[in-house]
Formats: structure tokens, sequence, C-alpha cells
């Protein structure tokens, strides 16, 4: 490990980033320095434009993916090198298109968990969509998680390292006692990996769920952050206050749950086409 990558690392503990966001960091800033075959720390405000320019033109990359090499190297320059620059100029956002999440309607949720037959992946996947969870959420319970006295949930160190509690809806419940006496999972993970010592990777629950989603033939493109997003619609359309579902969610900011507002199909679906006002009055 280099003097800098160690510096950089020592850097986003001491401000408790996640590991995830570590990890994120660290390969963007090898990837910028591979790059030009040179160590960050000799390279300035024009050699960072023209990586951007390369990632945009070149490479190109969508605007999230390019906010993370963003963001690496604002922290890389303002934070470890400590560089006098004006990042907001030497290093902008992206503009990011505001698109929407891809929602399946409950019956498409039913269909897809049929298709995934390991009991396991499907378990997991049922938890996202039941609870609402990320999939890192997910894959990170234990048994003593599930308080069924309670009828919750405990997710801990969840995004941003913040704690949060979900409900336990009486068939989750009776799904995971269904799961749990048919595997007896070891060690201290709900959903253990190969080797019990771990959980089970998300990558592999994302490869399970496009497996799914094949068998299904389902048009729809659904993963299992899909599963999270047709939760939140889900709620909504059953009419869930937007503010009870920041809180499941774990959104710190309501602008983030508001989105679901415009994929809800209650009010949109409700609304009459002017076209079979038309059609009614010409038959």
């Amino acid at each position: 490990m280099t003097a800098l990558r160690r510096r950089m690392s020592e850097d986003m503990c001491v401000r408790n980033l996640s590991a995830c966001t570590r990890d994120n960091y660290i390969r963007a800033v090898q990837r910028f320095a591979r790059h030009f075959n040179r160590s960050p720390e000799v390279l300035g405000p024009d050699e960072v434009r023209s990586y951007q320019v390369f990632l945009a033109t070149d490479k190109c990359l969508h605007p999230s993916s390019i906010n993370v090499e963003v963001c690496a190297l604002r922290f890389l320059y303002g934070t470890t090198l400590q560089r006098d620059w004006n990042l907001d100029r030497v290093l902008p956002h992206p503009k990011l298109p505001a698109s929407l999440p891809v929602v399946p309607s409950p019956a498409e949720v039913g269909q897809l968990l049929a298709c995934v037959p390991h009991l396991l992946h499907r378990s997991v996947l049922t938890v996202c969509y039941a609870a609402g969870l990320r999939i890192s959420e997910a894959v990170s319970l234990r048994p003593a998680h599930i308080d069924s006295q309670r009828m919750l949930i405990r997710i801990a160190h969840g995004k941003g390292g913040k704690d949060r509690y979900v409900m336990l809806s009486p068939h989750l419940l009776e799904q995971l006692r269904d799961y749990w006496r048919r595997t007896r999972p070891p060690g201290e993970w709900l959903f253990p990996g190969s080797d019990s010592s771990r959980h089970i990777s998300p990558e592999a629950v994302r490869a399970a769920c496009r497996d799914g989603l094949r068998r299904s033939g389902l048009a729809k493109r659904v993963t299992p952050h899909s599963l999270r997003h047709a939760f939140a619609a889900h709620l909504l359309e059953s009419g869930t206050h937007v503010r009870a579902i920041q809180l499941l969610l774990g959104h710190r900011s309501i602008a983030s749950t508001s989105r679901y507002l415009h994929v809800a199909a209650c009010d949109v679906a409700a609304v009459t086409s002017p076209f079979d006002r038309l059609a009614a009055a010409s038959a």
C-alpha cells in the first residue's frame, strides 16, 4: 500500500465513511492514477479536467458513475492532499438525469419470487420487498435482528451508518420461520454464504434475481433494489403517509422519498383520459 493510499484510507476511516464508500473511492483514485501512469500527488487541475472529459466522451460512463469518480477525487484533493483548489470549478458534479425507478406491480413481484428456486436467495429477495431493505441491509441481517415480540426488524448500520427499525409483517415472519426450520443456517448470519463465517454476497443475490427474472418472462428490468422501490410505491398506493415511508426507507431527506409520488399508480391511473371521454361521446 502506498503512503498516499494509506493516508486517504485513514482520512476516510476518521470520517466514518462506510466500507463500501472507502473501497469505491480507493478504486476510483487507482483508475485515475493508472490513466496517467503517475501519482495523483503530481497531477493538477488540467489532468483532472482531461480525465473527466475522457470518462464522459471516451468511456461514455453514465453521469452517476462519473459522479463516483468526482467524489473520490474531491476527497483526495480536498481532504487528503488539502489542495487549495476551487473544487466546484475543478471537479464539478455532473448533472444527473431525473429518471424514475422501475416499479413492478404486486403481481409481478409475486411472479418473480416464485421463479427463484433457491430458498435462501428467495428469502433474501422477499425481505427486500416485504421490509423495503437495501440488498446490503438484507444480507447483513442476523437472527437477533428479527424481533417477533415487537414485530420489528432492526437494521444495524444501514446507509450512512444509521440504525433504524422497520416493520416485520406477520406473513414475512411466517416465511422466515419456515426458512429457519428448513435450513438451520450455521454461524451468526441469517443468510450465510458458502463460508458460514460470512453472509451471502449481494452479487450472489443479484445473480439469482437475474436468473429468476429470466425464468419469469417479465419484460421489466427488476433488480433487488427494484423490490425496495416497489415496497415504497405500493405503500404509497395503499394510502401510507410519505413521512412514514421515509422513516421505513431510512431516507435522510423527504425529497428522496417524494419521488415515489411520481411512480405511484393510484393517482395517475385513476385519471380519465380525454380520449376516453371523446370515445364515450362518439358512441
